[in-house]
């Protein structure tokens, strides 16, 4: 039963880092299983509403009710609540994407944004991505407020990426990554250009909860690299790290924050 669940699971991964759906074929080959049992699981999946097939080309995909069974989690936990008002100010002032990530069982997710460029080039990615640790800000953030064997245990997991795939000024060795993760422990907060994807930049701060110091998230302000080189980052940083600590203190009117809960991490 456990094998089955956890083949179950990765489908719903796999399809969820594949937005424009995939093969069955390729979810078999992909996850190592055979092709009548990736066909088995798909099918109970599609049963239970949470995957779809398009009847011409065949592609499985996910549906919204994943989605939307995390969108009703935060909010009846109040996050939702909590943040988008803090998150619309500081977008407002940046001009540009503000994003919360919340940490949970190891992982790093952006699970609530704040759009404030209202002209030109806008950098507006969904929500409910994990975030790429060894080249976002966002994992930089996290992965300072750790131990430096503790950030590499969680990188090796992920991995550094395919350079094709990220900016040209991504860590690719561990201790071009280690040096990044010691200047955001003294700065308090860690920014990157063109490193997690060519022409973006972001800057990123932990979010700690206010009576353990605990950090629980990360809020990040990202946009084109053209409008945010590193001299307009910096200056956004005091905007970020006081709308970071508003968030901290308003997450003891959170249930999930609010509680005895371990999201990961450990006490920092």
């Amino acid at each position: 039963m456990s094998s089955v669940l956890d083949r179950a699971l990765n489908i719903l991964e796999s399809l969820a880092h594949s937005p424009g759906g995939l093969q069955l074929y390729v979810i078999a080959d992909r996850l190592d299983m055979p092709r009548s049992a990736a066909h088995r699981l798909l099918a109970d999946l599609i049963r239970l509403g949470y995957v779809e097939q398009d009847e011409v080309t065949e592609i499985y995909r996910l549906t919204l009710k994943i989605s939307a069974l995390g969108q009703t989690f935060l909010s009846l936990n109040g996050i939702l609540d909590i943040a988008q008002p803090i998150l619309d100010r500081l977008a407002e002032k940046a001009g540009e994407l503000v994003r919360l990530s919340i940490i949970s069982n190891q992982r790093l997710t952006w699970v609530a944004k704040a759009q404030g460029a209202r002209t030109g080039v806008r950098y507006d990615p969904d929500a409910g991505a994990e975030a790429h640790l060894a080249s976002t800000s966002s994992g930089h953030a996290w992965l300072s407020t750790l131990s430096d064997e503790e950030a590499l245990t969680l990188v090796s997991r992920q991995g550094f990426g395919d350079p094709r795939e990220l900016g040209q000024n991504a860590a690719m060795t561990v201790q071009a990554l280690l040096t990044r993760l010691h200047t955001a422990r003294r700065d308090g907060y860690a920014l990157v250009v063109e490193s997690s994807a060519p022409g973006l930049s972001a800057i990123s701060t932990p979010i700690r909860k206010s009576e353990t110091k605990r950090t629980i998230g990360v809020l990040s302000i990202a946009g084109p690299a053209m409008r945010l080189p590193e001299e307009r980052l910096r200056a956004l940083a005091p905007e970020l790290m006081a709308a970071a600590e508003e968030l901290s203190g308003a997450s003891v009117g959170s249930a999930y924050f609010g509680g005895t809960w371990r999201l990961g991490q450990s006490e920092s």
